[in-house]
């Protein structure tokens, strides 16, 4: 039988913010949300002080300011990001070689087998959170499990600068009594019709078969059936190289008109032109996804001859493929924009863009 593995996820907290509050002594302890503050901008980071007016990221600047009046608004400084994550990347690499990066501020570790020895994975988690705090002034929070999914949820669970252990004894229990909009990768849209189903929980999902949670969420209904009851087999990927990266939004009504549209795709194209600026990846191909009211899928790319130079350049590019197709045939539910054929232009970090469900 094949041990245990050994799973560290290590996520930054308040990653850019952070790194600006530390930079800035004025910043600290205030709200501060990284990113524009222009009328079409977009949050990528906000304080913790911020978040408790509810402010996060990926939400418009102006819904941000209206939530909290006196927010304080940073431009990213995505150089400096990116250098503190290659230091924090070498702390990580003096225990494992076996290193997924998520982003800039995230990561599995595979720990099974250490190179320092170490034989509990919780003290290596705060042999690393230690380090990461000493060499930078930063604090970092971590979840250790035996699988990839617990480890996440895990290092939610003590957030901020917190770590916590989901052992395999409690796997299975830890899922049942967690809400589905906790798990990872179930996004508003995929909740509600969980909700729909009458399924809220964890033990909910599990209390359903297999064929039925296929039937109703395709292949992604495997991976419901299987992480409801703790298992997750899935490795932790050292090296993974990103080809394409994307951002979606699913609408609360159902859209017809043009300009609501080209309003909705501004901060998709602003959260795929940030992964863009922090990797240092460029890509040539611009896809636009469009999904209707009856769930059928339309797809438009366009190919140009070298990389994507500029956010301005992607928005003109998404915007054109949205303008070709109008008047669509039917109401729109979801539009996405993503970026491929990406080209690294040096030795950046390999990210992550979560999508924006």
């Amino acid at each position: 039988m094949p041990a245990t593995r050994k799973i560290i996820h290590i996520d930054m907290d308040a990653f850019y913010a952070s790194v600006e509050q530390r930079d800035n002594p004025d910043l600290r302890g205030k709200p501060v949300a990284v990113g524009g503050s222009r009328e079409r901008g977009v949050v990528a980071a906000a304080s913790y002080e911020a978040r408790r007016f509810g402010v996060r990221s990926a939400m418009p600047s102006v819904t941000a300011k209206r939530q909290c009046p006196d927010l304080i608004f940073v431009k990213p400084r995505f150089e400096v990001y990116k250098a503190i994550s290659q230091q924090i990347r070498a702390i990580f690499a003096e225990h494992t070689p076996i290193i997924e990066p998520l982003s800039l501020d995230e990561a599995y570790l595979d720990v099974t087998e250490n190179l320092q020895g170490i034989p509990l994975a919780r003290d290596i988690a705060l042999q690393i959170r230690a380090k990461i705090k000493a060499e930078t002034d930063l604090n970092a929070s971590a979840g250790i499990s035996y699988n990839k999914f617990l480890a996440k949820l895990a290092s939610d669970h003590r957030k901020p600068n917190g770590q916590y252990v989901i052992s395999p004894e409690m796997g299975a229990a830890f899922v049942e009594g967690l809400p589905v909009g906790k798990f990872h990768g179930i996004g508003p849209a995929t909740t509600a019709k969980f909700n729909a189903l009458g399924i809220h929980t964890g033990l909910d999902i599990r209390n359903q078969t297999l064929p039925f949670l296929q039937q109703h969420f395709g292949k992604a209904g495997s991976y419901y059936y299987w992480i409801s009851r703790g298992v997750d087999d899935r490795p932790v990927r050292a090296n993974r190289i990103r080809k394409s990266v994307g951002a979606e939004n699913t609408f609360s009504t159902d859209l017809t008109e043009f300009e609501p549209m080209k309003a909705e795709l501004l901060p998709l194209i602003d959260k795929v032109w940030r992964h863009c600026e922090a990797t240092c990846n460029k890509g040539r191909t611009v896809t636009l996804k469009v999904k209707f009211a009856d769930f059928e899928i339309m797809t438009r790319s366009r190919s140009v001859a070298s990389a994507v130079g500029s956010r301005d350049d992607l928005e003109r590019l998404s915007v054109a493929l949205l303008q070709s197709e109008m008047p669509l045939p039917k109401p729109v539910r979801l539009l996405g924009v993503s970026l491929s054929s990406l080209q690294e232009s040096d030795n950046g970090a390999e990210a992550q863009l979560d999508l924006l469900i």
